[in-house]
């Protein structure tokens, strides 16, 4: 049977585990047993064996890790491994069934419920009393739990009557209950960079439980699909064996980009994404949405998402400019880029290249200021030129005993006392009092802004001096 199955007495089907532990006898013989490996997925045959054949996640698996500790079997660790699909969360929890003398109990939170889980619990128990055996409970897609279902956990976990091993593509801190995520160590998974791409897409080409050098690949297919992978293993490893068998059906024992972008069925996009296609497109975006093109700012997203670009690069991107290009003119416009790249992070792509679009849209057709750059920049300016001074006596902390003898506080009048809610008084130092770094434009919501800054400025700067510190 398969490293799973053998340590788990459960089936493999898909790339997924069976729900149950089979006390009984394997399922297949040695036979049967091979036919069902070979029909098996390229993903699920190239499964990495061991934490030495892993690929990728470097940080995770250092002498001393929990990760590494769990699997060579000193310390019952429960573990929450968060990360997007196709990093290696079903991968670990593989190598864990295969590498301890623990019984390995995987359930998945789509068909689960808190009967399945008490029944883990209860068996569990039993073998930890009678034959002081630990067992390991894998749930995939944890975050998919009720707050009841994860709260049945929680005693469990506590007592290491299970060592939990939970798999999520959701940001834990929001889709876990807290008790659990304390009980538990998270580790965060990262996508794969594309030279661990390149060398799982290597051994699963030569090696005898992939393709077995059956199938050459092409430098410009090999560079293409890397890029498509988007750090996903799975998806990479999904779409060799797409193109391998379509070379093969054709008689061909090379993949080519045509055949590769077939198995795809996306055309390839030249798009490096370390190179300057990366950052020409993205340049090309950015000024599209400050020159107010929505049309040219859609066409550059859709060759980033196209090309595999992350999608939390270009989210964060938006971010930057709503502040930098649209500003005070719309306000809306940051709150709108943060909620998209929040978006972003919770549901990934295919369905996050809407809200990118939707944010690609907003800020294209917003009004532009760039007052809060121009106006931090020059206030930064000063700052290094070394106009900064002393915090004039009124405006410095006069909580602590002694301040009041020094002067701090002295004179300060409390804006919200003040008619209008502003006070006339000082609040610059004096090397930059009556500097004007913010100058408002006459765009969008920011155009009435510009009067009102001009009123408040009167109002503060015809203040009289504050009294000095010691002054009569």
């Amino acid at each position: 049977m398969t490293p799973v199955a053998a340590a788990t007495g459960c089936a493999v089907v898909g790339g997924g585990y069976s729900r149950g532990v089979s006390e009984g006898p394997t399922l297949f013989d040695g036979a049967a047993e091979a036919a069902v490996r070979a029909s098996a997925p390229l993903a699920v045959r190239m499964r990495p064996r061991t934490l030495d054949e892993l690929v990728g996640q470097r940080h995770l698996l250092g002498p001393g890790s929990p990760l590494r500790r769990l699997v060579e079997g000193d310390a019952p660790v429960s573990l929450i491994l968060w990360g997007p699909p196709g990093t290696g969360k079903t991968t670990i929890a593989a190598i864990v069934s295969g590498a301890t003398q623990r019984r390995f109990v995987p359930l998945s939170a789509l068909s689960a419920g808190v009967k399945d889980v008490r029944a883990v619990i209860d068996s569990a128990r039993r073998d930890l009393g009678m034959s002081g055996r630990q067992t390991v409970l894998f749930i995939d897609e944890v975050h998919r739990f009720s707050k009841t279902q994860q709260d049945s956990l929680l005693g469990a976990v506590e007592e290491r009557i299970v060592t939990l091993v939970a798999a999520t593509t959701e940001n834990p801190h929001f889709a876990l209950v807290p008790p659990l995520l304390s009980r538990s160590i998270l580790l965060t998974l990262h996508p794969l960079a594309d030279d661990d791409i390149r060398e799982l897409v290597d051994r699963a080409r030569a090696d005898e439980r992939g393709l077995a050098g059956a199938v050459e690949l092409a430098p410009e297919a090999a560079d293409h699909l890397v890029r498509m992978a988007a750090g996903d293993a799975r998806k990479a490893l999904t779409v060799l064996e797409a193109a391998a068998d379509s070379a093969r059906a054709a008689g061909e024992t090379r993949v080519g980009l045509p055949v590769l972008e077939a198995a795809l069925d996306t055309a390839a996009v030249r798009y490096d994404r370390d190179g300057d296609t990366h950052y020409d497109v993205t340049s090309a975006l950015i000024k599209s949405i400050r020159g107010s093109d929505v049309d040219a700012a859609l066409h550059y997203l859709a060759r980033m998402i196209v090309a595999g670009e992350d999608p939390r690069f270009i989210a964060r991107r938006l971010v930057i400019l709503a502040s930098e290009d649209v500003g005070m003119a719309d306000p809306t416009a940051l709150g709108v880029s943060v909620a998209a790249m929040q978006a972003v992070q919770f549901i990934g792509l295919p369905e996050a290249q809407l809200t990118l679009a939707q944010a690609v849209i907003h800020l294209a057709t917003a009004p532009k200021s760039n007052s809060a750059a121009v106006a931090l920049a020059a206030a930064i300016a000063d700052v290094r030129s070394g106009l900064a001074g002393p915090v004039p006596a009124h405006l410095r902390d006069a909580h602590y005993p002694g301040a009041t003898r020094l002067g701090h506080g002295a004179g300060y009048v409390y804006s919200h006392d003040a008619p209008g809610g502003v006070a006339a008084q000082q609040y610059a130092p004096d090397l930059v009092h009556g500097r004007d770094y913010y100058r408002p434009t006459g765009y969008g919501a920011e155009r009435p802004l510009a009067e009102r800054v001009a009123r408040l400025r009167q109002i503060l700067r015809h203040a009289a001096p504050p009294a000095r510190p010691g002054a009569g």
